[in-house]
């Protein structure tokens, strides 16, 4: 068993016995060169153990009280000019994906622009302040209510900004 799949085990585990914020790590993402193949054998890695986590999780009554997150702090281009089969950093557009009770399935919210290359987001933007707010919601907090004044300046965990998504909710 590799080491995400034994994560995703363990993962299970812990939410069964009551551990409120679980993280995995996926290492080795980083796809600067070989990244058809590096790509290829990271999904594989990733798509059995996180499926199985999802069944489990359903299975044992969990699901509806769990919220996955699933990302990375940027995304990838499509390639880089001058090398063979690379990609670069891309903090213009990239995907996360939300899972569980609190969030509507199979829903797709927002897509990149429809120029070739597809790196910039275009339709649908959710700014990292949206996204904290949304898995606040999620987990029942209000996010505007966390507000503290410090140095004569208000302070959150979303900062001063951020609107909960409420097309991704259930």
């Amino acid at each position: 068993m590799d080491v995400f799949a034994r994560q995703c085990l363990l993962a299970r585990r812990f939410a069964e016995a009551g551990v409120r914020f679980i993280e995995l790590n996926m290492e080795y993402w980083d796809t600067h060169s070989n990244h058809r193949r590096d790509v290829e054998n990271l999904c594989w890695a990733v798509d059995q153990p996180i499926a199985a986590l999802f069944d489990d999780l359903k299975q044992r009554g969990l699901w509806k009280d769990t919220l996955i997150l699933w990302g990375g702090e940027f995304g990838r281009t499509l390639g880089e000019k001058g090398t063979a089969d690379g990609t670069d950093h891309n903090p213009h557009g990239y995907t996360m994906f939300l899972a569980g009770g609190a969030v509507k399935g199979g829903l797709a919210h927002g897509h990149s622009e429809l120029k070739a290359d597809g790196t910039h987001a275009a339709g649908g933007k959710v700014h990292v302040h949206d996204l904290h707010a949304t898995i606040l919601h999620a987990l029942g907090l209000d996010h505007e209510k966390l507000t503290y004044r410090y140095a004569s300046r208000d302070w959150r965990l979303t900062d001063v900004f951020g609107e909960v998504v409420r097309e991704v909710l259930a």
